[in-house]
């Protein structure tokens, strides 16, 4: 087992990274002091096939628990679930001691950890993530929320976990669509913050994509690095974190004028870093050249990096609610080299409207 910690003085916490960890989550958890009744929040198909193992580890450390069980997919991660999980929260009769275990994708984790940090004001949060961009992204780093209907994540909360167990064997398990979907997140902590390890993506990209162990442990403890330092540098999203975004502003515009029904997160966020890089290399930010690597290592990981027919009026409303705009003007993480990213704003709407011209070339 390999362990990264997030450094935030009182907050910090550990990522306890190796295979069969998701059997020692309860003993991880007492050791930290975690001993109050704990409630799983995980979907029907992953709760069949590991909360059993998780429930058995709970019962050895004397952690008593129950179940919540959230349906998948995006579109349930809203403010009418939160309900939802408040009720059950109050049935099982957990107190402020009481500790939300997220077992499941970003859906689970994002509003496990939403009702966790507003229910009594703030309870203890274990992520337990079993997709590959649960593992390596949306378990780290403490941002919590759900979806309004006028976009992503718009109602949330900054609530640092307690203990982040990733299990690499979990993955095993997933349907080839969502493996291809963590690919996305693989690759862009290379583009953002690390151009050696992006070269070891296309090096070993055949390796990734069948989950072989050497590879795949790698790339998972070398993600997880990079997002603990951001996190550990910039807590609250005020300046290095949105470097984490590249490729988000138009994803997440992409899920929500697609109803979160066509496109699953990764396959969103890479024709956003696709469009992004392309809009890169309009305004002059990068040579093209580095805007077709990025393009090409994504293709030959088959994600999708062309978008459909958008409305240009309703793009550009939907830019506007992203948590990056300021006073409504839009603004991206853009690429300057494989390795490197920078947020700008005050881009012209014209160069927006030929990026996606170009997207669909």
């Amino acid at each position: 087992m390999k362990t990264i910690s997030v450094q935030l003085g009182k907050r910090s916490y550990d990522l306890v990274v190796g295979e069969g960890v998701l059997d020692r989550v309860g003993r991880l958890m007492a050791s930290r002091g975690l001993r109050g009744r704990a409630v799983i929040f995980t979907n029907p198909v992953v709760g069949r096939r590991y909360a059993r193992r998780l429930q058995q580890g709970l019962a050895r450390a004397g952690i008593s628990y129950s179940r919540f069980n959230v349906p998948d997919g995006e579109i349930h991660k809203n403010l009418a679930w939160c309900g939802r999980a408040y009720r059950s929260l109050l049935e099982a009769g957990v107190d402020r001691h009481g500790t939300v275990i997220a077992l499941g994708g970003g859906v689970v984790g994002d509003l496990a950890g939403f009702v966790a940090a507003t229910y009594l004001r703030g309870v203890a949060t274990v992520q337990v993530p079993t997709s590959l961009t649960a593992q390596i992204d949306s378990s780290v780093g403490g941002k919590t929320g759900v979806n309004l209907p006028a976009g992503k994540n718009l109602v949330g909360v900054f609530c640092q976990p307690n203990l982040v167990a990733i299990d690499p064997d979990l993955l095993r398990t997933l349907p080839r669509r969502e493996i291809l979907a963590g690919m996305s997140e693989l690759i862009k902590y290379g583009v953002i913050a690390d151009g050696a390890f992006f070269s070891f993506l296309e090096d070993h990209l055949d390796d990734l994509l069948s989950l072989r162990s050497p590879a795949l442990g790698r790339a998972i403890s070398t993600s997880c690095r990079i997002k603990a330092a951001v996190v550990s540098a910039d807590e609250r999203d005020l300046g290095l974190r949105s470097i984490l975004n590249f490729g988000h502003t138009f994803g997440h515009a992409l899920e929500a004028l697609t109803r979160y029904r066509r496109y699953s997160h990764g396959e969103a966020i890479a024709i956003g870093m696709a469009y992004a890089a392309r809009l890169s290399s309009i305004l002059g930010i990068c040579p093209s050249a580095v805007s077709a690597r990025l393009v090409r290592l994504l293709r030959r990981a088959g994600l999708p990096t062309t978008p459909p027919r958008l409305s240009r009026t309703r793009l550009l409303k939907t830019f506007g609610v992203d948590k990056k705009a300021r006073g409504g003007e839009v603004r991206f993480v853009l690429l300057r080299a494989i390795g490197e990213v920078g947020l700008y704003g005050h881009i012209p709407e014209e160069a927006l409207f030929e990026a996606l011209k170009e997207s669909s070339a």
